[in-house]
């Protein structure tokens, strides 16, 4: 193409839909040459069915861009390394578990705002996503490669994983991991034996504005489910999540207490809630069973990698102690 007709690559911002189409080919047009697929007979393709219809994907594809962290966390583990993802704010990184498999890979954009631009001009061949996340954008997705979503996020991890791999053409290998996954939790359960149904475990999570409490539909909720760990009877609902005030105190406990800080510099409502004098009193603290966790783990990853970061804190935190 004509170097005049070239535009100089901006940060996407929100266009009019009649814009969008042609906003994204000038970007595909004028991607460096580097980046295009070379000249060859059409790839295979096969249909995969997904949260919003059924997309034609290449039967193995090479040029993947990820929009979220549980995508990213498949993708990964699959051994296929993105040209492309999000990140979770903008100026961050990527999960600290996941960096150094993520050499290379170009930040596109967060995961509240994907960067169009940037993503057709890495030429995808897949994109990968979520509904609960980019269903306003998923047209202008599908105008750059051909794009799978899942329904949700978190809870969904395992099924989600599965589509993942379904899209990359990896299924046995996802089966495989969860079936290992399946294995390690039985050795934990073997483990603790019969301290197995006496140890509730609560979740706590520091945010920047508020403390939460996990509870059962959540990534981490489902993994302790997965391990047969109890929850205390306030933390044993069918829900994602609930705010903790200072009069939820006691809400907080459990023989175990795990505590994740998504900015750990910015912890000052949960360290109230600690000044708080019931927090002594609980059940957790008392017997020094507070135990800090990796956030991007425990609650940022909800993938199969992270999961098993998460198998390994049960074992290093729970498991039979040694003589």
């Amino acid at each position: 193409m004509h170097k005049s007709l070239c535009p100089k690559l901006r940060p996407w911002r929100p266009v009019r839909a009649g814009a969008a189409g042609v906003l994204i080919l000038l970007v595909i047009a004028c991607a460096p040459a580097a980046t295009r697929s070379p000249s060859a007979e059409p790839a295979q393709e096969r249909v995969v069915q997904h949260a919003m219809g059924e997309t034609r994907v290449p039967v193995n594809a090479q040029r993947v861009v990820v929009l979220d962290t549980g995508e990213l966390d498949s993708a990964i583990a699959l051994g296929v390394v993105p040209v492309g993802a999000v990140t979770v704010f903008q100026g961050g990184d990527f999960p600290e578990y996941l960096r150094p498999r993520a050499a290379g890979i170009e930040k596109v954009g967060t995961i509240g705002q994907p960067n169009l631009e940037a993503v057709a001009a890495l030429r995808p061949d897949l994109i990968l996503s979520n509904k609960v996340r980019h269903e306003q954008i998923y047209d202008k997705l599908s105008q750059i490669a051909p794009t799978v979503f899942t329904e949700t996020v978190g809870v969904a991890w395992k099924e989600n994983f599965q589509l993942h791999a379904e899209s990359l053409g990896r299924s046995e290998q996802a089966s495989q991991m969860m079936a290992d996954y399946r294995a390690r939790l039985d050795q934990f359960r073997g483990e603790l034996g019969g301290r197995l149904g006496e140890t509730e475990v609560s979740i706590i999570r520091s945010m920047p504005d508020r403390v939460r409490i996990y509870m059962k539909d959540s990534f981490i909720g489902t993994i302790l489910d997965d391990a047969g760990l109890p929850r205390p009877p306030v933390q044993d609902h069918e829900k994602f999540a609930e705010e903790v005030t200072k009069e939820r105190v006691a809400d907080m406990d459990g023989d175990v207490i795990f505590v994740g800080y998504f900015a750990p510099e910015q912890g000052a409502q949960l360290n109230e809630l600690k000044s708080d004098p019931l927090w002594p009193q609980l059940t957790a603290v008392r017997s020094g069973r507070v135990y800090d966790v990796s956030d991007d783990t425990w609650f940022l990853g909800i993938g199969i990698l992270a999961a098993n970061r998460v198998v390994d804190d049960l074992f290093t935190f729970l498991g039979r102690p040694t003589a």
